[in-house]
């Protein structure tokens, strides 16, 4: 491995080792009733076989990509490794997942994101294996949609490239959240409110660390993205998705 290559995954491991590792906020094993499993599981499974063949073409335009999306897989694993305690009893976490939307495309993350997702729960005791399709579509498939989108329209719109990596990061991780609500609620309706009602307490809940969190996430992902383009510019230009952005 370069020296370039290990200066970046020496700032990644560095990131991973900064708080302490434990039980975040994924879903844990067992909490959602198997008809939930089983239906976010299967929701799943098409974005995973579109993922495989992202991740197949990109390599073969380019082999030399192999090490930044070994990067990203690293660091998605690192952030989402945080426990953040929250004010309400509540863990909340980075998710780590736009860096390599933004990079790879969305599709791509989906296969990265399940990696993750299963070394978690096995490794770590983080989420579980019964409620791995209901994480990896939060954290996976919605998270890096929204990366990718949003740092899409930036760019399009002119915007700069660090409010275009910046927003495309922290509303990945926002709305990983929202998704997770919404899948809690369904999964638990309130007696008196009903799905909707018991969305809004579980936002209520994550909201108190989530936004600072996905704050954090945003400036953390910018100086990450900024060693990669330093390091890595001629592999970056070789990526249709930064082709431009990298020349500016």
């Amino acid at each position: 491995m370069s020296g370039k290559n290990q200066t970046v995954l020496g700032l990644i491991l560095m990131i991973a080792l900064f708080p302490q590792s434990a039980s975040a906020m994924h879903i844990m094993e067992g909490y959602l009733p198997p008809l939930w499993c089983v239906s976010w599981g299967a929701a799943s499974i098409p974005f995973i076989v579109m993922g495989l063949f992202s991740i197949q073409k990109t390599v073969n335009l380019n082999p030399k990509v192999k090490i930044i999306l070994a990067m990203a897989g690293a660091y998605t694993f690192a952030l989402s490794a945080l426990k953040i305690p929250s004010v309400t009893g509540s863990c909340s976490h980075p998710t780590g997942a736009g860096l390599g939307a933004m990079v790879f495309g969305p599709l791509a993350m989906t296969v990265i994101g399940l990696i993750v997702l299963v070394f978690q729960a096995l490794l770590l005791g983080h989420g579980g294996l019964t409620t791995l399709g209901a994480n990896m579509f939060s954290m996976a498939i919605v998270g890096p949609f929204v990366a990718y989108g949003l740092f899409k329209l930036v760019r399009k719109l002119s915007g700069p490239l660090w409010l275009a990596v910046f927003l495309g990061a922290s509303c990945s991780n926002f709305f990983t959240y929202v998704v997770t609500s919404f899948q809690l609620g369904l999964a638990y309706p309130s007696p008196s409110g009903g799905i909707f009602g018991s969305v809004a307490k579980f936002l209520g809940v994550f909201s108190f660390t989530q936004i600072p969190l996905a704050i954090s996430e945003g400036i953390i992902t910018i100086v990450v993205f900024n060693v990669i383009k330093t390091y890595n510019s001629s592999e970056l230009k070789d990526l249709k998705i930064l082709s431009e952005e990298v020349a500016k």
